[in-house]
């Protein structure tokens, strides 16, 4: 298994328009230190149990792509090793698109996106479909009792490496919680803001008092 993400992205169709627009010369450099991910830090791993949603790509035997949307609870996508991603998979529109693709062809790509840190992690991985039947124990370990929804599969995914995107382009947005918690922070901060003015007003009172005294 290579887990250098260049070998993976930068195929020579791709290092051709990176020579044309003139980014040739610093991927290679990046080539040439060996961008090496593929084993999932704290960062990476912290990142993912934030998610509560990732983009998930297949192909299908006709060579058509697909993209799909996977969602759940935050941390429904859970970390079983610093190589391996699993998560149990919820009965949806009845499609099956990505499900059937990923039958003929494991590779694929997760994107998880953090919009309101303007972060986006990306995942070159195989994907293994799964019947919880025939897993119990990792069943029990992906199965979130306290969501409603019907699990059908189970899907691993093996890491072969990743990468983090810049910021560029990326527009801040911000779930109803993250909003909740900006202003629950705000009103903490400004509480304590006129906490310490009512203290320093009461010092500078103080002082003033005494000066007066002394004059």
């Amino acid at each position: 298994m290579t887990d250098n993400f260049t070998e993976l992205a930068f195929t020579e169709s791709v290092k051709a328009q990176q020579e044309k627009y003139g980014t040739r010369t610093a991927y290679a450099k990046m080539e040439q230190g060996g961008a090496f991910r593929n084993r999932l830090t704290w960062q990476e791993q912290r990142h993912i149990a934030d998610r509560d949603g990732f983009y998930l790509s297949s192909v299908g035997d006709k060579g058509w792509p697909y993209m799909q949307y996977r969602g759940g609870p935050k941390g429904f996508l859970k970390v079983i090793d610093e190589n391996t991603l699993a998560f149990a998979d919820f009965r949806g529109n009845g499609q099956y698109l990505s499900t059937g693709n990923l039958r003929d062809s494991s590779k694929t790509m997760l994107f998880l996106m953090d919009y309101a840190k303007r972060q986006r992690l990306k995942i070159w991985a195989e994907a293994e479909v799964l019947d919880p039947a025939e897993q119990p124990e990792l069943a029990e370990k992906l199965i979130l009792p306290d969501y409603d929804a019907k699990v059908e599969r189970i899907m691993v995914f093996k890491v072969h490496a990743f990468d983090w995107n810049c910021p560029q382009h990326i527009t801040p947005r911000f779930t109803e919680e993250e909003i909740q918690d900006s202003r629950q922070a705000l009103t903490t901060r400004i509480a304590e803001l006129e906490t310490e003015n009512a203290k320093l007003r009461n010092q500078n009172s103080t002082t003033l008092e005494q000066s007066r005294k002394v004059l």
